[in-house]
C-alpha cells in the first residue's frame, strides 16, 4: 500500500497535512482513516439497507448514505483543525437538521421509529472522532453497533418472553447495585477487625448477579442445545448442583453415563475458572503467583471432558433439571453472604488459635460446601491476617476439597458408567492439583 502511494501524482507520504499542538497527521494517516470510515459507513449502511429489504419498508439511508454521513464526520473535523470550529458545529447541525426532516416525513407515514436516524447520527460522530485518531475505539462502537441493529427481532423476542417476576428481579439488582451498595461503609469492624460491610455487600451483590446471569443465559440460550453447553452454563450458578443432577441422570438412564460425565466435567473446569475470576477481583498478589497453577487445573479438566465429549456417539439434547424459585435468587445470595462471613471468621479464628494449620483445615471443610465463600474469604484476608503462600495453598485445599465432594456424589448417586468415567476424569483433575501444589511449594510459582 505504502509503495502504491508513493508513486501517485502529488502524493508525500510523511507530509504533515495537519500540524497543530492538538493533532498532528501526514497524508498517509489521513488516507488510512479515509479507509477507515468508509469501512465503518459501509458496514452500518449494508446492514440497514439489508434490514429495510427484508422488512419491506422504506429507509432514508443506505450503504452510499451512511459512507456520506462517516465522510461528513471527516470533513467536519478537517474543517475543524483547517478552518474554524464553527465551521463543525455548522455541518453537525446540518446533518442533525437533515436527519430529522427524513424522521418526520417517515414518522406522518405510520413509521416512528428512530433506530436508523439515530444510527445516521452516530455514524457521523465516528466518522468525527477516527478523523482525531480513535481508530480502535470507532471500529469497536461500530461492531457493536452492527450486532444490536442486527439483532431486532431476537431482541424482541427475548424481551417478549420476560416474565414480570423475571423484570422485578432485575429491578431489584439495579436498586441494589445503585443505591444500597455504593452507600455500605467501606471499613473493618467485629472480631478480628476483618468483617467490612463494603465487601460483604460486594460478595451478596457478585453471587446474585452470577445467578442471575446464569439464570437469563439458560432462559434465552436454552439447555436444549446439548448437555456439554448445559454442563458449562450450569457450572456458572454450581458445579455440585450440576453433579448431583446429572448423576441421578445416568442411573436413570445408563446409556447417557459419558454425556453425564462430559456435563460434570465441564461444570467442574468452569468452577476452577470461577476461581481464578474471583482470586483476581479479591486478590491481585495472590491471583498473580495462583493463575498459571489453576489454569493447568482447568486445562486438564476441560481436556477431560472435551475427550469424554468426543466418545458421545450422538447430541443428545436434555433440559436441566437444575430449578430455581427466583431469577435473583436473593435470599440464596443473603445465605452466602452470611456463609461468607461466618468462614471469614472462622479462618481468622482457625489462624489464631492454632496458626497455619487451622487455616487449611478451615478450608478443606469449606470446600465441602462451597467453594466460592472459602475462595473469596481467603482472597480478602490474604496478605493482611494471613500471608498469601499460605492462602494459596487454602485455595487448592479448598478446590480439591470440592472436588472430592463432586467425585463421592458421582460414586454414589450415578450408574456404574458414570462412576468409572467420574473416578478417571476428577482423578486427573486430582492429580493436576497435586502437581500444582508441589510446584507452587518448590517455588516454581
Amino acid at each position: 500500500m505504502e509503495l502504491l502511494l508513493r508513486y501517485l501524482p502529488g502524493f508525500r507520504m510523511n507530509e504533515y497535512l495537519i500540524d497543530t499542538p492538538e493533532l498532528k497527521m501526514t497524508q498517509l494517516d489521513f488516507f488510512i482513516r479515509l479507509l477507515v470510515i468508509a469501512g465503518i459507513g459501509f458496514l452500518i449502511g449494508f446492514e440497514r439497507e439489508y434490514a429495510a429489504k427484508k422488512s419491506s419498508e422504506e429507509s432514508f439511508a443506505g450503504v452510499r448514505t451512511f459512507i456520506f454521513l462517516t465522510t461528513l464526520g471527516l470533513l467536519g473535523g478537517l474543517l475543524y483543525s483547517l478552518v474554524s470550529p464553527w465551521l463543525l458545529a455548522i455541518v453537525f447541525v446540518a446533518v442533525v437538521t437533515l436527519i430529522a426532516v427524513s424522521y418526520w416525513a417517515t414518522s406522518r407515514k405510520g413509521d416512528i421509529g428512530g433506530t436508523t436516524e439515530i444510527a445516521a447520527i452516530i455514524a457521523f460522530v465516528l466518522g468525527l472522532i477516527t478523523y482525531f485518531g480513535y481508530i480502535e475505539e470507532s471500529l469497536i462502537i461500530t461492531v457493536g453497533m452492527v450486532v444490536v441493529l442486527s439483532s431486532k427481532i431476537r431482541l424482541h423476542k427475548a424481551i417478549g418472553s420476560i416474565t414480570p417476576d423475571e423484570m422485578f428481579d432485575f429491578i431489584r439488582f439495579v436498586v441494589m447495585a445503585v443505591l444500597i451498595f455504593p452507600f455500605l461503609p467501606n471499613e473493618n469492624y467485629g472480631p478480628y477487625h476483618v468483617l467490612n460491610p463494603h465487601d460483604i455487600g460486594l460478595v451478596v451483590l457478585l453471587i446474585s448477579g452470577i445467578g442471575f446471569i446464569g439464570y437469563m443465559l439458560m432462559k434465552f440460550l436454552g439447555s436444549g442445545r446439548g448437555i456439554l453447553f448445559t454442563g458449562i452454563i450450569g457450572g456458572l450458578i454450581s458445579s455440585t448442583a450440576v453433579t448431583w443432577v446429572f448423576s441421578r441422570k445416568s442411573k436413570a438412564e445408563p446409556e447417557l453415563s459419558t454425556h453425564c460425565a462430559t456435563a460434570i466435567l465441564a461444570a467442574s473446569a468452569i468452577m476452577i475458572i470461577r476461581i481464578i475470576v474471583l482470586v483476581f477481583i479479591f486478590n491481585k498478589e495472590i491471583f498473580g503467583v495462583l493463575y498459571l497453577p489453576l489454569a493447568f487445573v482447568a486445562a486438564v479438566a476441560v481436556a477431560a471432558c472435551l475427550y469424554y465429549f468426543s466418545r458421545t456417539r450422538k447430541n443428545v439434547v436434555m433440559a436441566s433439571d437444575i430449578q430455581r424459585n427466583s431469577p435473583l435468587q436473593l435470599r440464596s445470595a443473603l445465605l452466602f453472604g452470611l456463609l461468607y462471613t461466618i468462614i471469614i471468621l472462622l479462618v481468622s479464628f482457625s489462624s489464631d488459635r492454632f496458626g497455619d494449620e487451622g487455616i487449611l483445615i478451615a478450608s478443606g471443610i469449606s470446600g465441602i460446601t462451597d467453594i466460592d465463600a472459602i475462595t473469596i474469604s481467603v482472597s480478602r484476608l490474604g496478605g493482611q491476617s494471613i500471608p498469601v503462600d499460605l492462602a494459596q495453598f487454602a485455595i487448592l485445599i479448598a478446590a480439591v476439597s470440592n472436588t472430592l465432594v463432586k467425585m463421592g456424589i458421582g460414586i454414589w448417586a450415578g450408574s456404574v458408567q458414570l462412576r468409572l468415567k467420574i473416578i478417571a476424569g476428577f482423578g486427573v483433575v486430582i492429580l493436576a492439583a497435586a502437581v500444582a501444589y508441589f510446584l507452587i511449594a518448590a517455588g516454581y510459582f
